[in-house]
């Protein structure tokens, strides 16, 4: 228990620390200091994220091409989407794919005071409970942003906070999906987790065509390294079996 509330007063502190920086910065800073808050799992396999769905124009694209390929992905879905198409959100959990919260609102913590960053995380978590009948295990602030409040919120609402080791930068619509692959494997490796979206609400219109069609370069380059892909919870768990994560 001690060690718990060492590691929860460390984060926090470190939320303190980067709350001003840009996302981009602070999810480097935590990768360096604190590993496992980037997702940093088994070194056989590599996690596979999604962002701000779900979202009945794109979403339902991404789960055939994840199903033809064999595939179980984390999906980060934002309460106010789910909550538009709770029928799409069960589709996800039905096909196997594991729910987190990305919050209710696609909107920075830094400008969120305690109680309604508490709120907004709350109400999600809540509202993903009710629709997939699961609670979830794993939140990841929008652009990546940690703040003390949000790292006390999910300590009070039993979630785990996860960033990301490589990302697409994939929310500006007609990157061509060789550009997004290039941007994702600079900073991919077996242990990673990988940040993709699969809505564009919260980017500009169409992007997740280009994300949709980089896809298949994942697939391939992973498949030719003998990695597996999967959820964030069972890379999370296979790495603590080989004590590359932490609690």
């Amino acid at each position: 228990m001690r060690r718990m509330m060492v590691g929860t007063a460390a984060v926090a502190a470190l939320g303190f620390a980067v709350q001003g920086l840009p996302a981009a910065t602070a999810a480097g800073v935590i990768r360096r200091f604190w590993p496992h808050l980037s997702g940093l799992g088994s070194p056989g396999s590599i996690a596979l994220t999604f962002d701000d769905g779900p979202d009945r124009r794109s979403t339902p694209l991404f789960l055939r091409l994840l199903e033809r390929a064999r595939i179980r992905a984390t999906f980060f879905v934002l309460g106010s989407m789910l909550d538009r198409d709770p029928g799409l959100g069960r589709e996800l959990a039905a096909a196997g794919h594991e729910i987190a919260v990305h919050g209710w609102e696609h909107r920075n913590l830094l400008w969120r005071s305690p109680a309604g960053t508490y709120t907004d995380i709350a109400r999600a978590r809540d509202r993903i409970a009710a629709v997939t009948g699961e609670a979830p295990v794993w939140y990841r602030p929008p652009y990546g942003v940690l703040t003390t409040a949000g790292v006390l919120a999910c300590r009070r609402l039993g979630l785990t906070p996860r960033l990301w080791t490589a990302w697409g930068r994939d929310w500006v619509a007609g990157r061509p999906p060789e550009s997004i692959w290039r941007t994702m494997v600079k900073d991919l490796d077996g242990g990673g987790t990988v940040l993709l979206h699969d809505s564009d609400c919260a980017s500009t219109p169409g992007a997740w065509r280009g994300t949709l069609a980089a896809l298949p370069y994942l697939i391939e380059w992973a498949g030719d390294r003998n990695l597996a892909i999967g959820t964030l919870g069972a890379h999370q768990a296979s790495g603590a079996r080989t004590g590359r994560t932490q609690p």
